[in-house]
């Protein structure tokens, strides 16, 4: 098991995607393509899969894409921003993954933004 596997509890292949998010397969790679999802291949058949905390209630978390696209122009990778997304922070308090599922966006963002420079 590799540091993101144990970071990251619950995790979605590509075909579970699919099904939550109640989209053929070919729209969940089109998610992947246009980086409103993030994923990384895990396991010993480096399966690609996304952190199941990035679905709720049936759709694609709304900040996330706008927080890919911070943490892309700060560097990161996808494996990166996963890490970074799923650490406990104590100054938040809690993962930036959470604050971004309880709507606290403008807090994250910056955070990221702070990243780059």
């Amino acid at each position: 098991m590799n540091e993101l596997e144990e970071l990251v509890s619950d995790w979605l292949t590509l075909p579970d995607v699919a099904e939550q998010l109640d989209l053929p397969i070919n729209k969940v790679h089109s998610l992947l393509e246009e980086r409103a999802l993030v994923a990384v291949r895990l396991g010993e058949r480096k399966i690609r899969s996304i952190p199941a905390a990035f679905i709720a209630d049936g759709s694609v978390l709304d900040s996330l894409k706008g927080t890919i696209s911070v943490l892309d122009d700060a560097g990161y990778h996808d494996d990166e921003m996963i890490r970074w997304l799923f650490t406990a922070d104590d100054t938040l308090p809690g993962r930036p993954v959470d604050a971004l599922r309880e709507g606290r966006k403008t807090e994250i963002r910056r955070r990221a933004q702070a990243l780059g420079w």
